[in-house]
């Protein structure tokens, strides 16, 4: 029997709103499979600042750490502003993050037929497109040394920095994960301008002898950032650094039609983070009209990747396309004449649809 010790920090703003609908389905799926899916809840961000003091209280920390998965809702609100860097809410997320040691970021993107008309792209060309982004995530801009915002002298400065060992991680995943698709991998750089993109590169290309059967392609962030807009279908998996990663990846939220649709996943290290990819939304937090299917897509993920029960995340992936191909929409994806549905609504019938394919399954495998 599959078991999994899964912490959920539901975080600010929409947060609980969507990841509570994700937890419903989890359970649904533990019940129907007859696993044991152990579910606990911590605190994290700005709801921690406000009860705890802190961004990443010490019992948060050590339950995930405990955990053979963690589920992520968002961090973050504008009352935290005026704080200092490491004691706002995303200090607690990259500590978190730090800690587990995820070192590459899985970020889908991909079109769904029923939402083509949701992209500001031409159907034409977000049709068929499926690419996965692999960001490198603990190195970088963002963990770089030496880093300072000198007020005195008017300039500040982050360091840009990694080993061949960091680059050499992450690209095993990417060439990994691009062999169990397409078998394409396109690695992207700025290896024109910087030394640590030309570092990237040798080593990415000393690796692909590795992997004879994915065809490694190099582009610069800049062309990729243009070619992603026009020709999204060229493109299997992405690997970049994480500046870059953060950019692009959030830029091809265009071709699904709206960054709530977006899930993720942080493996490589201790224990797994899953988050969707849109942040807190404090403006509709507590309205419920979030949209919860980049929570639910994100909670298929935690099945594939650290419970291998692919049937089961595939199943709630068919099921969101499905309540989609129905016409069904949240208020982030309606069109003139269409009625939203509420955070809860849209998460029932995604669960119903997962019950429903779950059963079928069962049924055909009984006969």
């Amino acid at each position: 029997m599959t078991k999994l010790k899964i912490l959920v920090v539901a975080g600010d703003g929409i947060g609980p709103e969507v990841t509570g609908e994700a937890v419903r389905i989890l359970r649904s799926v533990a019940e129907l499979g007859g696993y044991d899916f152990q579910i606990s809840e911590a605190l994290i961000g700005g709801v921690a600042i406000k009860q705890q003091g802190t961004p990443l209280p010490a019992a948060t920390l050590s339950a995930a750490l405990e955990s053979d998965a963690v589920l992520l809702g968002a961090v973050g609100g504008n009352e935290f502003n005026s704080l200092t860097p490491d004691k706002r809410p995303e200090a607690g997320l990259l500590q978190l993050r730090q800690a587990l040691g995820g070192f590459a970021n899985l970020r889908p993107a991909f079109a769904f037929p029923a939402l083509s008309s949701n992209s500001p792209l031409r159907p034409e060309v977000i049709e068929g497109a499926d690419i996965l982004f692999v960001r490198e995530l603990l190195g970088g801009l963002y963990f770089g040394e030496p880093r300072q915002w000198d007020r005195a002298s008017n300039s500040a400065w982050n360091t840009m920095r990694y080993t061949r060992d960091e680059v050499v991680r992450v690209a095993r995943v990417a060439f990994e994960l691009a062999s169990m698709r397409r078998k394409k991998l396109t690695s992207v750089d700025k290896a024109n301008v910087l030394e640590v993109s030309q570092l990237w590169r040798a080593t990415v290309t000393e690796l692909a002898p590795q992997y004879p059967g994915v065809t490694l392609e190099h582009q610069y962030v800049d062309a990729c950032a243009m070619h992603l807009m026009n020709t999204p279908r060229n493109f299997d998996v992405v690997l970049t650094e994480n500046l870059f990663g953060d950019i692009l990846s959030d830029e091809s939220a265009v071709i699904t039609g709206s960054l709530g649709m977006l899930p993720s996943a942080t493996i490589g290290g201790k224990v797994n983070l899953y988050e969707p990819v849109h942040g807190s939304a404090p403006d509709i937090a507590g309205k419920g009209i979030a949209n919860p299917l980049g929570a639910i897509l994100t909670a298929a993920m935690l099945l594939r990747h650290s419970g291998n029960l692919e049937q089961e995340a595939q199943a709630i992936e068919t099921a969101v396309r499905k309540v989609l191909e129905q016409g069904h929409r949240t208020a982030d994806l309606v069109r003139a004449g269409e009625t939203p549905l509420s955070t809860q609504e849209m998460g029932k019938l995604v669960h119903q649809s997962v019950n429903e394919i779950i059963d079928r399954h069962q049924a055909m495998h009984a006969v």
